[in-house]
């Protein structure tokens, strides 16, 4: 049962960052297909199916889908302090409380998925015109005491799109919807 556990949270594995596995490119474009992915992923699912759990104790598929531009949001403003600041602590926020917002609860996804578009579109045109130099600055992270170097960063957040793509998909094949 608890590797069932594990199966449902981390659908397509924990992040494990391996330099080299996967070209840049790739997961830059990985990052650019997901707002387009996210959509057909929740496209004609009832209020009902958006508001189960991906799995017992975990988010709503409306909460995934809103904590996605939540989180990226956040990347994107790390990035950028990244660039424009030697090695800053960036400011962390407790998702689990964002995602018990009541918009985040009961928005409308479509607000989420056209935010998304939009921030991915503006993040990868800037991913795009970062150089090797630039991909080697780094972030402070003070809760979890970690320094990251965006080069990384940039091969989490495709991950991160993947995951959380990864419990509506699979919660739609297991409800067979």
């Amino acid at each position: 049962m608890e590797d069932n556990i594990e199966q449902l949270k981390y659908p397509i594995g924990k992040f494990k960052y391996t330099p080299g596995s996967e070209e840049l490119s790739t997961a830059i474009e990985r990052i650019n297909s997901l707002p387009d992915r996210l959509r057909s992923a929740v496209a004609g699912l009832t209020d009902i199916q958006l508001d189960t759990p991906y799995r017992n104790g975990g988010w709503t598929l409306r909460q995934v889908t809103h904590h996605i531009p939540d989180s990226h949001i956040n990347a994107y403003v790390r990035f950028k302090l990244a660039m424009t600041e030697a090695n800053p602590d960036i400011r962390p926020y407790d998702e689990v409380k964002w995602a018990e917002c009541e918009e985040a609860k009961h928005g409308e996804v479509q607000l989420s998925l056209d935010l998304l578009e939009a921030l991915h579109k503006r993040w990868v045109t800037f991913l795009r015109s970062l150089n090797a130099e630039d991909l080697d600055r780094t972030y402070y992270h003070p809760v979890n005491k970690k320094q990251s170097k965006l080069m990384e960063v940039v091969f989490m957040y495709a991950w991160h799109g993947d995951h959380h793509l990864a419990h509506i998909t699979n919660a739609k094949e297991r409800n067979k919807w």
